[in-house]
């Protein structure tokens, strides 16, 4: 059952097996289907009880695997079947005729105690078949079977929503939110809070945020805490927080996470830091290493929260109770002591340890006997420095601070005190050595004291004082009497420093919110005078729990006007009497023998069970064993034990020797111890000893505590977290079903759900009822109200008057009820969804196209525009090239004719000019006539040949352009891309236009220099005007 598959809304389980829905076919016979299973007949016996939780997974439609190859059910035909356990217990079982005939599918219970879900296949008379998930068949009793939830119910985060409260249902959600790290449930007004053994992302600032503003509803420890303040500050009541558990299961962790909303949402001053950096102290001084849990508290703690008038916090006060002192000096294999004194010695500086005198924890008695000293994943030395700026931040000084600690040495030390045996009658004395010499430097006595305090007994007869001396075991208990004497009031001392820090003074307002810390229930297979106190606080807080909660429910009903009547629930009362009564009660027939010299564990035993017999509650067992029936089950107590921690005693010596002390913590300790001595002692006590420390025994100082608890809770608004452990190997992600199933049962969670049931535990308001479940109405009415259509349902549905209420907001309904509206309902929005879905993506693919479509309209129109943009660069382009075509032609042309000109002239002027060159020179004249008539022939040639390459790449590019302009647009099919052809076209056009100016600059040069010999005439003139036109010319 630790892995569910997700529900599906096909899964009906709480249909009907008659039920139908219009135009469906008629229902089969349920064992016409069942070929695949073998029926086997199983008689029910009616004395079963359930040992352990139940496994299996659960799927989406009710299928279990168990994972147990051994199951008894996993037989062919003709093997011997196992007959199955049922309950005598029917407090928490929903089997009612009426609730079997509207499920399907059941919660059978095995003979090992495990839970399987079972299809109900027919019912006749007192036997149903039903149908395992392996596919075995059984006959049984119908009332051993235990209905299940629609799994529209899986994980719901409050139990009152279940429309079936029964055990295998209240567990299976439990552990369905558990393995999705949703730790907290609520079960109407109480917070099941599962320890997870692991972090856990539901802390932090953001999350006290949104606690703050409700923007988050789960259930939470920051919920509680927020309802509380707001109720302090709306009604001006003070509130309670009472979280309760057994050890390992997260109570002190809890009561810090709500101590830390508080702050956060009434901090402002600083005080709310002080506060805060109690539980280092706290934690340090009084938990220890369990085997059960690594931080178990090992005192109970009542933290009050005081808050001004606009809801910040002023102050707080701290009260403690029940202190185990008993581990100070004695721990069982595999735990430690309590954790301050591993801290010091891990932690101390060497100037302190030199004080000290201090070694490492394996060197003292007191701690070797656990053989632990340490705990995986903690560093002792970085929690000591923790509460050493605890203690200053709560205003305990520097000098105090060495004194503490010299106590905690001093009680290490004692332990390793040693004792000689002096004469026949074994009588000892301590021994002189390191021990005992720091003890008495540490607690400033004088050292011949301490050995007579620990070896000697000074007692008062009439007149007369005489010393006797002490033998071994005597001299032991003396030495670890004061060991735990100087522990616990150097525990009381610190508590009360800090309520001095954390004092009220003249802030103090009256609204307060207290946190209460306190051990659950404990049974264990041996349970001592400790278990006994805590098992009668948790029976008078339990029963506060129960007349708060039917207070609650009550005045719901009566608000919203429903006919109720009121419920008689089962009261423990009867077991209150039997520790409270006088004087014949448990408690004050314990301190009668405690007060007796000769009284021992068996006479004790003995009395009670001579005086108590009579009572329902209790039962006497042989030797030193009795049993109560607490309201959380039956609990053996053995009395070995019980008479010397009830008295507590510490000597007359013991306390003298404190008084005389140069420290003033030994001091201060010995005029507390006197104070609570003042009443004196008569009768037997007297004449065995004299003055003890403990008047008051310590279970009629528990009781005194217990009840100024009670008024004082009784005067405020109560709000429960029960904290439950999943698994005693503190492994996360591991749910052990029978141990939680326990742990509900003792710390009353069962009970809440018992108690709901007896009334409507299932409500809605009328607007929302309607709205859930109108569609379902198969015809119209006139009146749209919500209550009345909230009514046509239920007589649509014929759901009978006895299962219901209609109140002035809400309809109430009994256990079950809602279930085959959830059916119908979920059965109705399945095939309502299958048809959205499919519209829901018809309509999707329809949208897809359409974006398509606009995504190439938008592509088809950008291609558009760029096409016209380039069309008019073409076209710019293409009138340019022709001017510049158009110029260079004509340059050409004029520069030819020019030529021609000057040529004409120069051959007339050699005629002319030849008879008289021939007489003046001869020869050498004629050779420069030819060399003019020369130049003049290579320039027309140059002339002719740029001429001839303009035309020719004229031609080209004209031709280039009209093809790419054909391809571009579509008249011509050709594999390139126009555009960028038409660029690189123009790249080469640049290119060549360079060129080409480059050489008719140098053509210019040439001829400049071939004609230079020559000045006048018009062929100079005619040169110069072609030049000046080819230089105006712009390409």
């Amino acid at each position: 059952m630790s892995h569910k598959v997700k529900p599906s809304v096909q899964s009906l389980k709480s249909m009907p097996a008659d039920y139908r829905f219009l135009g469906s076919p008629p229902l089969s016979d349920p064992l016409e289907n069942s070929s695949s299973g073998s029926s086997v007949s199983v008689t029910i016996p009616r004395n079963g009880h359930l040992k352990n939780g139940f496994k299996g997974t659960r799927d989406s439609v009710g299928g279990v695997d168990n994972g147990n190859e051994d199951s008894p059910y996993s037989v062919s035909n003709g093997d011997p079947v196992v007959p199955l356990p049922q309950s005598t217990d029917r407090r928490w079982s929903d089997t009612s005729v009426y609730a079997r005939k509207k499920v399907l599918q059941f919660w059978v219970q095995l003979p090992c105690g495990n839970w399987e879900l079972g299809k109900v296949l027919s019912t006749s008379g007192e036997e149903s078949v039903v149908k395992l998930p392996e596919g075995n068949v059984l006959k049984v009793i119908s009332e051993s079977l235990v209905p299940a939830n629609p799994d529209i119910l899986d994980g719901v985060d409050d139990l009152m929503q279940l429309s079936y409260l029964n055990e295998p249902a209240v567990l299976y959600n439990l552990e369905y939110r558990y393995n999705q790290d949703m730790i907290y449930t609520k079960a109407g007004p109480v917070l099941v809070a599962v320890n997870p053994f692991k972090e856990v992302p539901l802390y932090g600032n953001s999350n006290i945020e949104a606690y703050r503003k409700r923007s988050n509803e789960s259930p939470h420890v920051y919920a509680i805490a927020d309802t509380a303040i707001r109720e302090m500050i709306r009604d001006e009541v003070n509130q309670s927080i009472i979280i309760s558990g057994e050890s390992g299961a997260g109570k002190t962790e809890t009561a810090k996470i709500a101590m830390q909303y508080l702050a956060a949402l009434g901090g402002g001053s600083g005080i709310e830091y002080e506060i805060l950096k109690t539980n280092p102290i706290l934690e340090a001084f009084g938990n220890a290493k369990t085997l059960r849990n690594d931080n178990s508290s090992r005192f109970g703690k009542l933290i009050e929260i005081h808050f001004s008038e606009t809801g910040k916090i002023s102050g707080a006060k701290v009260q403690t109770f029940l202190l185990e002192k008993s581990r100070v000096v004695q721990c069982a294999e595999g735990e430690r002591s309590y954790h301050i004194f591993y801290q010091l010695c891990a932690g101390a500086s060497p100037t302190l340890r030199e004080k000290l005198n201090l070694t490492s924890a394996e060197e003292y008695k007191y701690l070797q006997q656990s053989n632990c000293y340490s705990i995986n994943g903690v560093d002792d030395a970085e929690r000591f420095q923790a509460v050493t700026e605890a203690l200053d931040i709560v205003h305990v000084s520097k000098e105090d601070q060495e004194s503490v600690f010299a106590m905690l040495a001093a009680v290490l030390w004692l332990g390793n005190v040693s004792f000689t045996v002096i004469d026949n009658e074994n009588h000892v004395e301590p021994e002189e050595d390191e021990s005992l010499s720091t003890v008495a430097k540490l607690i400033g006595c004088n050292i011949n004291e301490l050995k007579l305090a620990l070896s000697n007994r000074n007692m008062k007869v009439r007149n007369d004082t005489i010393i006797q001396k002490l033998t071994l075991s005597q001299a032991i208990d003396a030495r670890d009497a004061l060991a735990k004497s100087i522990y616990a009031c150097l525990f009381d001392w610190l508590v009360e420093q800090i309520n001095k820090s954390l004092a009220v003074g003249k802030r103090r307002t009256g609204r307060s919110i207290s946190i209460l810390d306190i051990y659950g229930f404990e049974s264990f297979d041996k349970n001592s005078f400790e278990q006994f106190c805590i098992n009668y606080a948790n029976e008078r807080l339990q029963q506060h729990f129960n007349r708060h909660l039917f207070k609650l429910e009550q005045e719901e009903y009566i608000q919203d006007g429903i006919d109720w009547t009121r419920v008689d629930f089962e009261d423990n009362q009867n077991c209150l009497s039997l520790f409270e009564k006088k004087p014949l009660g448990l408690l004050s027939l314990l301190d009668e023998e405690s007060t007796f010299p000769n009284g021992t564990d068996l006479t004790l035993a003995n009395k009670l069970k001579e005086h108590l017999s009579a009572n329902s509650c209790f039962r006497g067992d042989r030797g030193k064993t009795f049993t109560v029936s607490h309201y959380a089950g039956e609990v053996t107590y053995e009395t070995t034990g019980f008479l010397e921690k009830n008295r507590d005693l510490l000597h007359s010596d013991s306390i003298k020797l404190l008084s005389s002390c140069s420290c003033h913590l030994p001091q201060a300790f010995a005029s507390s111890m006197l104070i609570h001595s003042e009443k004196p002692v008569v009768g037997p006590l007297y004449k065995a000893g004299g003055a003890d420390s403990q008047r008051l025994s310590v279970a009629t100082k528990f009781k005194d505590q217990l009840f100024q608890l009670m008024q004082r809770l009784g005067n405020t608004t109560p709000h429960f977290i029960r904290c439950i452990k999943p698994n005693n190997v503190q492994s996360p992600g591991l749910y052990e079903q029978g141990l939680v199933l326990q742990q509900l049962r003792c710390c009353g969670v069962l009970e809440v759900v018992r108690i709901s049931r007896s009334g409507f535990p299932t409500r809605m308001s009328h607007q929302k009822f309607s709205r859930r479940y109108g569609f379902l109405l198969l015809e119209s009415i006139a009146a749209k109200d919500p209550l009345s259509v909230s009514v046509a349902i239920l007589h649509q549905f014929n759901i009978l008057p006895e299962m219901y209420q209609v109140g002035y907001t809400k309809l109430f309904f009994r256990t079950g009820q809602i279930g085959v509206l959830e059916d119908t309902r979920n059965r109705t929005l399945h095939g309502i969804l299958q048809l959205q879905r499919r519209v829901l993506k018809s309509e999707a693919a329809l949208r897809e196209k359409e974006e398509e479509n606009d995504i190439l309209r938008q592509r088809l129109q950008q291609y558009d525009n760029r096409w016209s943009e380039y069309e008019t660069k073409m076209k710019s382009m293409e009138e340019i090239w022709q001017k510049q075509m158009r110029s260079l032609q004509s340059s050409l042309s004029i520069a030819k004719k020019s030529l021609e000109v000057e040529d004409s002239a120069r051959n007339s002027d050699a005629s002319v000019n030849a008879s008289d060159a021939t007489e003046l020179s001869g020869s050498g004249g004629d050779f420069r006539t030819h060399g003019r008539t020369r130049s003049v022939g290579v320039g027309l040639s140059v002339i002719s040949r740029l001429a001839e390459e303009f035309g020719q790449r004229a031609q080209v590019f004209g031709d280039d352009t009209k093809f790419l302009m054909e391809v571009k647009s579509g008249q011509v099919e050709a594999n390139l891309d126009p555009e960028r052809e038409l660029r690189r076209l123009k790249q080469m056009f640049d290119t060549w236009k360079k060129d080409y100016g480059g050489r008719l600059r140098e053509t210019k040069l040439i001829l400049g220099k071939l004609g230079s010999g020559e000045s006048g005439g018009s062929a100079e003139r005619v040169k110069m005007k072609w030049w000046g036109r080819l230089k105006s010319t712009r390409f």
